[in-house]
């Protein structure tokens, strides 16, 4: 895969996420992207899943709360690390009063800074979570097979997308995505 950025890399969006992709370095032939970031208060991402990654978050400053889809809600402090494996539905939050610190990695790499950084970037053009409407349609559908985020219904993701991403090609409102990396099967 060819990684389009030069690290570190930061993004942020206006829900309190700052995200820096720190290195990009190969553990066991397999690339693997090392990362820190910092969560404001009660600021932290839906539940989600990575299909092909594996990622851990060891917590630097603050406390974390964390959640594996079916389970209880938990909470780790300094030094404690939670490793949320492939396919595992998960969310994370800032559950203290201070920013939330974390350092961690995602392997194998694949696409996620590329997703990561247009989906920031979406939410920040449209000013809301859901991100700009043409933008999230085309990177949800373009990544599911990578990527899942489980506040969407069903019937948005297999019927709203796809036809909204048909129209958008028409409208022309894709070429920011000309250099988007092929998703994996």
């Amino acid at each position: 895969m060819n990684y389009p950025f030069i690290y570190p890399h930061t993004i942020t969006n206006f829900t309190g996420e700052e995200l820096t992709f720190q290195s990009l370095v190969e553990e066991d032939g397999v690339p693997k992207l090392i990362v820190k970031n910092k969560v404001q208060p009660n600021a932290g991402p839906v539940f989600h899943v990575h299909y092909k990654q594996d990622e851990s978050l060891t917590v630097v400053n603050g406390k974390m709360g964390y959640q594996i889809d079916g389970e209880e809600e938990k909470f780790i402090e300094d030094g404690e690390t939670v490793v949320f494996h492939k396919g595992q539905m998960h969310r994370f939050w800032n559950a203290g009063e201070d920013v939330l610190e974390c350092e961690g990695w995602v392997k194998p790499a694949n696409s996620l800074d590329y997703f990561l950084t247009a989906l920031y970037a979406s939410m920040d053009k449209a000013g809301k979570p859901e991100g700009d409407p043409f933008d999230s349609a085309f990177l949800v559908h373009r990544f599911r097979s990578e990527y899942d985020v489980k506040v969407i219904p069903t019937f948005v993701k297999k019927v709203v997308f796809p036809i909204t991403v048909f129209i958008g090609k028409i409208l022309g409102k894709y070429s920011h995505f000309k250099n988007a990396p092929e998703p994996l099967k």
